[in-house]
């Protein structure tokens, strides 16, 4: 039986490192619905358009080929081609990513890739609006989050590592912003879907966060 599993959740609380340890534990597909908004945003950036700029980003949707697919056991984000999992992930990726995700057109191009994967197979979901849009009859629906101080430490503490100077901050203040964007977009805003279970992480670590969701699924027949 194939089951799926719905993560959804703010910016900075977690919610791929989260996924990415439950299908390990579980032995499931791990899709990571943010890196392909992110590919959407590194396309546009790289075009030199302006996030405000609905046409062109539209326009440039339609010409991206954004494909998932998994070498050694890791999910590789293809981006017309071109493997971009380690150009995604900067800070001007994801901040662009929330201005364009906004756009219905961009919505729906990668809503029907991430139902395409899960149809077939047992997936561990994470995004702002899988359980309430993308996979609305998900087996387990999680909605994980923590304080925006607890979210910005624990980037500016992944930034340090890789030696990028920031300033908490300012960090902090995108991720406000980052919320209140993807809480107010028109097009499947940001909420906790009204069947999924809260999990604050503010004071949980990892392996307590995965624990907590394990013990749920296990309540679902998923294990």
């Amino acid at each position: 039986m194939s089951y799926s599993i719905a993560i959804d959740g703010p910016a900075g609380a977690g919610k791929s490192t989260i996924a990415r340890r439950l299908a390990q534990r579980m032995g499931c597909i791990y899709v990571d619905t943010g890196a392909m908004y992110r590919a959407m945003a590194l396309y546009t950036l790289r075009s030199g358009i302006a996030a405000e700029d609905a046409q062109a980003v539209c326009a440039k949707c339609r010409e991206a080929d954004i494909e998932i697919r998994y070498e050694n056991g890791e999910q590789i984000v293809y981006l017309n081609g071109e493997n971009v999992n380690g150009l995604i992930r900067t800070e001007a990726v994801g901040n662009r990513t929330s201005r364009v995700a906004v756009y219905p057109q961009v919505r729906r191009k990668m809503v029907e890739l991430q139902q395409k994967i899960a149809k077939n197979s047992s997936v561990v979901m994470d995004g702002r609006d899988i359980g309430t849009c993308v996979l609305p009859d998900a087996t387990v629906k999680i909605y994980l989050t923590a304080s925006s101080a607890v979210r910005a430490k624990r980037r500016y503490e992944e930034l340090m590592q890789k030696g990028e100077s920031c300033d908490l901050a300012s960090i902090e203040a995108d991720i406000i912003q980052r919320d209140r964007q993807d809480m107010s977009r028109e097009t499947s805003p940001l909420r906790q879907a009204e069947d999924a279970v809260l999990v604050d992480s503010s004071d949980q670590n990892i392996e307590e966060v995965t624990e907590t969701i394990i013990a749920l699924c296990r309540q679902k027949g998923c294990i």
